[in-house]
């Protein structure tokens, strides 16, 4: 992924209002992130632990959701798989849930996918944060392959939020 500024990242946002995306909380460590490894940049509020955003390049220009995760629950005890990367987790799996995009989303329509709670998909599908034993499954496809799977459910789930 191109390393993306901040500016980009707040004008990027399709389901919120542009006023909305003045105000939220982008990360001051974006020159430090390791974008070569990055299929997206995905990020928590410090000061509001139940929203998320993620930032992705699809067809050559980005485009930003802001997501709501659920709270916390004994279910999250469970193995859970992303439906991103398909890393499965004990508790580090959140039902992430973005508004759609334009009318639908102001009259309170909204799209879901399990992911990650820390948003660290691309990380896990290159080997370079482990989620324990068992977390990855044994695929018999070349990592290129998973990278290009992870990016095709990011797109599919950016698609359904903008549809």
């Amino acid at each position: 992924m191109k390393p993306l500024t901040e500016p980009q990242i707040r004008a990027a946002f399709v389901n919120c209002t542009k006023g909305e995306a003045r105000r939220l909380s982008v990360p001051r460590d974006l020159a430090d992130r390791p974008w070569d490894d990055l299929d997206y940049l995905g990020w928590r509020d410090p000061q509001a632990p139940d929203r998320a955003y993620l930032a992705v390049e699809l067809d050559g220009r980005p485009r930003a959701l802001q997501l709501r995760s659920t709270a916390s629950g004994s279910w999250q005890a469970r193995r859970s798989m992303c439906t991103m990367c398909l890393t499965t987790h004990s508790g580090g799996v959140s039902l992430m849930v973005a508004p759609k995009a334009g009318r639908a989303g102001q009259q309170g329509n909204s799209v879901g996918a399990y992911i990650c709670s820390d948003l660290a998909c691309s990380l896990y599908v290159r080997g370079k944060r482990d989620a324990g034993a068992g977390a990855r499954l044994h695929e018999t496809i070349t990592l290129e392959e998973k990278i290009a799977r992870t990016v095709a459910n990011l797109a599919a789930f950016v698609a359904k939020v903008t549809a």
